[in-house]
């Protein structure tokens, strides 16, 4: 049963301020010692950052493509559970989704599955009653999506405030808060997005602590919690990572890794390793010398490699062992930047030289969903199965893939990728194995074996 009151935080198009808005109304309710569940459409790793800092929560993710529709409650139902309030930052515009896919994945299609009232933040700097129309517009185009109201954000003056809110009258949408144009919290930006909290941890704190107060000095969070409560229950049961246990005895020890080169990791992965069995213990390969006492498994998901390829590569101790783990056949799950960890070298910085390869930074973003087939047996998959799963990087890695492949691509594109190799499944594709727990009992499975 899903029953925490909720709100999706939406926007016409990115930019708009979602993140701001979000992680301020996050901020501010825990703020007034109220528990609040942290989500985020689609695939993005770093916000969710952002909101785990504002609430003491793990931030979660919810995505259609990679999970499909049918999860979307019961995974929002496992994150929200005891909690008094959920707040869901979408993802783009409203109404954008997947490419080519309808409404799929879309922060549109997340708020009609949980029937959360959707507050669209509207840039509202170049405008004044045009912003009736645009309302209008976003608020008429599903009518089986509920905006229950309007924040403004980038308001100059208290004249063009006037001429906004004399302009939504006519459109019976409240305005829930009023933000004014301000210099900008300080969260700055790369290649990929925001910079990850775990690599600026104070002045992270600092950039939610001013996100909360500048939501909580323009919105009526009194009227934005009513609003939330607004929303139904809904008969999902939660999901849950237990069905994920295998048979068989010990407890093998997985090493994930972690610290400010490796974050990007959906809370569920660990869930689902520890329910099938494994002790999940995390280490720091900037900072760590030796992997943890008795590994008998490696996670090495999604971060920043190349932005510390240096110190990555200073830490000989740790790449050998690495390497040693590797090639003795040990299962290593590799996903983008583990990839390019296992690499020869990363921007001619030596790194485990597990697999035969070279990468290096590049002018191209490579960003989209995919749909893969497993091309041979790994510690994650049987060859032929299928999973969905998104690409995410501005790097390349020559070859792209390995004489066995871990992946085949068909969609968008037909295409090999990743390397197979002993106990190694390396690859650029991220996954959520929410959508597929037998990835994490095969592993586990395997890493008993040993």
């Amino acid at each position: 049963m899903v029953s925490a009151p909720r709100l999706v935080i939406a926007a016409p198009a990115s930019n708009s301020g979602k993140t701001t808005v979000a992680t301020g109304l996050m901020a501010a309710f825990a703020a007034r010692g109220l528990a609040v569940s942290p989500h985020k459409v689609g695939p993005d790793y770093i916000d969710p950052g952002y909101h785990s800092l504002a609430t003491g929560r793990p931030g979660r993710n919810l995505d259609a493509y990679m999970c499909g529709p049918e999860l979307i409650a019961p995974l929002f139902a496992h994150g929200s559970a005891g909690c008094d309030l959920a707040v869901v930052e979408g993802v783009m515009g409203l109404y954008d989704g997947a490419s080519g896919q309808g409404e799929l994945a879309s922060t549109a299609q997340v708020a009609k599955l949980l029937k959360a009232p959707v507050v669209l933040v509207v840039d509202a700097s170049s405008q004044s009653r045009s912003v009736a129309a645009l309302v209008h517009g976003f608020a008429s185009w599903d009518p089986q999506v509920r905006i229950g109201g309007v924040i403004l954000n980038k308001v100059a003056s208290d004249r063009h405030e006037a001429l906004l809110r004399d302009a939504l009258d006519e459109s019976g949408l409240p305005v829930l808060g009023v933000i004014r144009r301000a210099p900008q919290v300080a969260t700055p930006s790369r290649h990929l997005g925001l910079v990850p909290v775990a690599e600026r941890q104070g002045d992270a704190v600092d950039a939610v602590r001013a996100m909360g107060e500048r939501v909580r000095a323009g919105c009526d969070l009194e009227a934005l919690l009513a609003l939330a409560r607004t929303a139904p229950a809904l008969p999902d049961e939660p999901w849950t990572p237990a069905y994920a246990a295998g048979p068989g005895e010990g407890k093998p020890v997985v090493a994930v890794a972690g610290g400010a080169a490796f974050t990007f990791a959906y809370a569920e992965h660990a869930e689902l390793l520890t329910a099938a069995g494994a002790e999940v213990v995390v280490f720091d390969p900037l900072r760590d010398e030796k992997l943890p006492a008795g590994t008998a498994g490696l996670v090495i998901g999604g971060g920043f490699p190349e932005v510390y390829a240096p110190e990555l590569s200073a830490n000989e101790p740790l790449r050998r062992a690495v390497t040693e783990l590797a090639l003795s056949g040990a299962p290593v799950a590799a996903e983008c930047a583990g990839l390019l960890y296992l690499a020869r070298e990363l921007d001619g910085k030596p790194m485990c030289g597990v697999l035969d390869a070279e990468a290096r930074m590049s002018d191209r973003l490579t960003l989209g969903y995919r749909q893969a087939v497993a091309v041979s047996d790994s510690p994650l998959a049987a060859a032929g199965t299928r999973l969905r799963g998104h690409e995410f990087h501005r790097t390349v890695l020559e070859p792209g893939a390995g004489p066995v492949p871990a992946w085949g691509m068909h969609q968008p594109e037909r295409r090999v990728e990743g390397y197979v190799q002993r106990g190694v499944h390396a690859s650029y594709l991220h996954t959520h194995w929410a959508a597929s727990p037998e990835v994490a009992r095969r592993f586990v499975e395997h890493c008993r074996a040993r």
